[in-house]
């Protein structure tokens, strides 16, 4: 099974996903998506394998998420492809949650966006001093989808911070904050390949990762954990600006600043999403949620003003529609939330599929 865009193959009992768009980062495109879930549905299905192994072709990163310069192109013509292209997505994304066999990603270089959710949703994910996590979605008028909301209210503050200021974290925070396991160098990467395509029992999965296992330090999530889980906490993104000038450190104001430079809309429909996260008890729930607002917001203005912004013509200063905080109507975030009145998909985990 191969493609252009996409590298499936099968070394011994390993399973192989290599993602092949390397001058555009590796994003997501439909054909991608669907080649990665027939490579999942036959490597599930084969006794032979034991354990899938994902990377990034290229150097600077595993992928940068989904191709929003397509996205900006439809603005005013049909939107179902991109609503097809989530539903199948996200779909994706929670099979690889729920992949009953190992799922190994090497998060190398720049993981965005879609790149997160075909990722951090593995049982065994792997990330190098190159690395930089990001779900940067606020900052072009959208939310963190791919299952994000979920991913970032599993372990305290850092992850709501992280979804709300779109910040690119290290291998170290990407750990702390629940969306890696652990560290190896990138330069061991082949050599790990090379070693899981020798495996001959499950037990020897672990045992390979082991081995190449790096040590990390403490990372800023973890210096500044109180004060993120205390900001994080307050229910309105005002509350969590201000809480944040009020803790008055370099780090405080910094992350201040950052969150109040997104689109004000997005970061409403953040909170709202985030919150009803936390109270989730599945990855499939939140989907659903993000599927409904996904689709709202390809209606809206901040979405491709952001895009144009940060993509088209590259000037980094997007003209948001409410410009603050204080001007979004909450019965438009209730709107937002609810969707766009189309027939939504059920999002099921694997054993559900099978």
């Amino acid at each position: 099974m191969t493609s252009n865009e996409l590298l499936v193959s099968r070394v011994g009992r390993l399973g192989r996903i290599i993602l092949n768009r390397p001058k555009a980062l590796n994003s997501l495109t439909l054909g991608m998506v669907r080649s990665f879930s027939a490579a999942l549905d036959e490597f599930g299905a084969d006794p032979e394998i034991l354990a899938v192994l994902v990377s990034g072709e290229g150097e600077r990163g595993l992928c940068a998420g989904g191709d929003i310069r397509t996205l900006y192109d439809l603005r005013d013509k049909n939107k179902d492809y991109y609503k097809i292209f989530w539903r199948e997505e996200y779909q994706l994304n929670a099979r690889i949650a729920s992949f009953p066999k190992f799922f190994i990603v090497i998060m190398d270089g720049l993981v965005m966006g879609g790149g997160v959710g075909i990722s951090a949703h593995g049982n065994r994910r792997l990330v190098t001093e190159r690395t930089r996590i990001a779900m940067p979605e606020t900052g072009i008028g959208f939310i963190p989808d791919v299952g994000g909301t979920w991913l970032l209210t599993r372990n305290g503050g850092a992850g709501v911070y992280m979804a709300l200021s779109g910040a690119a974290v290290t291998a170290t925070d990407a750990i702390h904050v629940g969306l890696a396991d652990m560290a190896i160098r990138s330069q061991d990467a082949a050599e790990l390949e090379r070693r899981l395509s020798t495996i001959v029992e499950a037990k020897d999965v672990d045992a390979i990762l082991r081995t190449f296992e790096e040590e990390t330090d403490e990372g800023i999530f973890e210096r500044n954990k109180t004060l993120l889980d205390t900001a994080m906490a307050h229910s309105r993104v005002e509350e969590i600006i201000g809480a944040l000038y009020s803790a008055n450190t370099e780090f405080a104001v910094a992350a201040a600043i950052q969150i109040s430079q997104k689109s004000p809309t997005s970061l409403k429909v953040t909170r709202a999403l985030l919150s009803r996260a936390a109270a989730a008890d599945r990855l499939e729930t939140c989907l659903t949620n993000e599927f409904r607002a996904a689709c709202s917001l390809l209606h809206s203005h901040d979405l491709y003003e952001g895009i144009r912004a940060a993509v088209i013509d590259k000037d980094r200063n997007p003209k948001w529609s409410p410009a603050t905080l204080a001007e979004v109507d909450e019965r438009s975030v209730a709107e937002i939330l609810r969707g766009d009145g189309d027939q939504e998909p059920v999002f099921r985990a694997w054993a559900e599929l099978a």
